[in-house]
């Protein structure tokens, strides 16, 4: 059998796969339907190999000063995944991301609420009726107060199964020598998503 023959079925795979994962406005709704009231938002950086070119210094996250491709994951309180975003260049800052995918739009039309990290401040401007909680932040000319640092703690609580979300697809060997472009990259991120929601659930 030929390297290119099971490539190509290799690829296959992956996009049959890919295709079972559920579309964002899907899953919020079905997380409504279930019950639920909030669900967990996080973005993180898959790191890849360094590849040369001006095309790949987009990749690079001076976060966390490594070359890689960003993407978003929600979970449900427990910290089931429930969707993943498409991969995008490492540089992509989490309001960013939120933004190509109308996260605030999907979360309002499903009424639901989501808790997310700092990273997320100023996406939901609303002050009388905010549907994503982000925390306080101190600067150097103000610091927090002990009830703003008493809701802090409780968000991060509130927040910490969704590490276990991310922990859950991290674990696949492939990311450790990831190299390919966000747009394989998004598939191949699909697939596994889909198995290891098969794997946790089963």
């Amino acid at each position: 059998m030929s390297t290119s023959a099971v490539r190509r079925w290799r690829d296959e795979l992956i996009g049959l796969l890919a295709a079972q994962a559920p579309r964002l406005d899907r899953a919020l709704m079905k997380v409504a339907k279930q019950g639920g009231e909030v669900v967990l938002i996080d973005g993180t950086l898959i790191r890849t190999q360094r590849r040369t070119g001006r095309a790949d210094r987009r990749n690079y996250s001076g976060k966390h000063r490594s070359h890689g491709l960003h993407f978003l994951v929600l979970t449900d309180e427990k910290g089931r995944l429930i969707w993943i975003s498409a991969a995008r260049p490492g540089r992509t800052h989490d309001n960013t991301a939120d933004h190509h995918d109308h996260i605030l739009t999907h979360l309002r039309a499903a009424g639901l609420g989501a808790l997310a990290d700092l990273g997320f401040r100023g996406l939901d401007n609303d002050i009388r009726d905010p549907v994503i909680v982000t925390g306080y932040a101190a600067s150097r000319t103000h610091k927090l107060t002990p009830g703003q640092k008493d809701a802090n703690r409780v968000l991060a609580v509130g927040r910490a199964p969704v590490e276990h979300g991310f922990a859950h697809i991290k674990n696949w060997r492939i990311f450790t020598k990831l190299r390919t472009d966000p747009a394989r990259a998004t598939q191949l991120l699909r697939a596994l998503f889909v198995l290891t929601n098969l794997e946790v659930n089963r």
